[in-house]
Parts: structure tokens; C-alpha cells; sequence
């Protein structure tokens, strides 16, 4: 740990320890799930005494696990009420996306379901929690929906995504449809009324 004077002030330069020299650059984690090229994306924790750093993204690694790339939007949803339900979205091709989910604070149930014919997993979800202190991501391939119910008030989720918002291609299937079989958590639900108006899936 070094001192300096810079214009009156004390700066602290903490050297990296040989441990973390060792571990070089970070990198994350890539945990594949039951359905098909969905996977759940742990960072890489380095931690000290100010905090921890982790790598988020990596277009060469996600390339090295044959992962899509492109990130053509980002966007925040806000959730001010524990048991408020989102989803299950998806988009149509050519607008079919792509998603990064991450909750930056708070937690969140979060669900995808396969929505593709051809899949041997056709209708099967999967579910992981996200929440603040683990900082894990869910990659959510083209054809999948999405959605998550929040476990906590004042919840922030994070999204990327390949694609750029259509409005007319944008779909839905309804949260408790019998054909997926999801058991969300008990809650005293917040949902749009599109939400829950969705049809029967077949």
C-alpha cells in the first residue's frame, strides 16, 4: 500500500496480490441448464477490502461457447412491489431476441419457457432466482419466453438484447398456463390485465 499527495489529497494505491496476479483476467462462469442452450452465467468474483470485481460480458467468451454476441438494446425494469409478475414474453422472427437477464437489486423468480417445435424440451421451463447478491445472469435463447415474478420490493432488473423491440411482433403465453406447469411463489400478485388475457397455449 503506497501514499501520495495529488492537489491536497491522500491517495491510497493498493498493489494486487500475487493471488489475483495469478488468477489474471476475470472471466465468468457458464452453467448450461436442462433446455437447450439456456444457461445460467455466474461472474467471477475478485474480492478485497473495497468490494469485489467481476466481468458481466465477454464477446470472445461467449463466442468460445457458441453464444450470441450482438447486444442491440438495454433496458431497466423497475418494480416498486414484492409478488409484481412480468412476462411470458417473446418477439416473432425476424424480431426474435435474444436475452441477457440480470437483477441488479432486489430478486427475482425468473422463468423461461421453450417455445420451439422442433426442441426436445418443447413446453418444459426452467427457473433460476436472480438476485443482488449472487449476480447471476440468465442467457435466453431465440425462441424461448420470459418472465419473472419479483421476491423482493423496489426490484431492478437488467436486460440486453440482440434485437430491437417490434411491438407487432411482440407475443405472449399466459403465467399459469397448465401446458408449462410452472409453480411460482405465493404472493399477492401484481399483473397487467394483457398479461393474464393471454389464450390457452396449443
Amino acid at each position: 500500500m503506497v501514499a501520495s499527495q495529488r492537489s491536497g489529497c491522500t491517495v491510497v494505491v493498493v498493489a494486487p496480490t500475487g493471488a489475483l496476479k495469478k488468477r489474471g483476467i476475470s472471466q465468468v462462469i457458464f452453467k448450461p441448464t436442462e433446455l437447450h442452450g439456456a444457461c445460467v452465467i455466474e461472474p467471477q468474483r475478485h474480492e478485497d477490502f473495497r468490494g469485489h470485481f467481476a466481468r458481466v460480458y465477454c464477446e470472445r467468451e461467449f463466442l468460445a461457447h457458441g453464444l450470441e454476441t450482438r447486444i442491440a438494446q438495454c433496458s431497466i425494469s423497475f418494480n416498486r412491489r414484492r409478488g409484481t409478475l412480468r412476462g411470458l414474453h417473446y418477439q416473432l422472427a425476424p424480431f426474435a431476441e435474444v436475452k441477457l437477464v440480470r437483477c441488479n437489486r432486489g430478486a427475482i423468480f425468473d422463468v423461461i419457457v421453450d417455445l420451439r417445435p422442433e426442441s426436445p424440451t418443447f413446453k418444459k421451463h426452467f427457473v433460476a432466482e436472480l438476485n443482488e447478491d449472487n449476480g447471476n445472469m440468465l442467457y435466453i435463447p431465440h425462441g424461448f419466453a420470459h418472465g419473472f415474478q419479483t421476491l423482493a420490493d423496489n426490484t431492478e432488473v437488467f436486460y440486453q438484447m440482440s434485437q430491437f423491440y417490434s411491438a407487432e411482433h411482440a407475443r405472449g403465453v399466459r403465467w399459469n398456463d397448465r401446458a408449462f406447469g410452472i409453480h411460482w411463489p405465493d404472493a399477492d400478485r401484481i399483473i397487467l390485465e394483457r398479461d393474464q388475457s393471454y389464450s390457452d397455449f396449443a
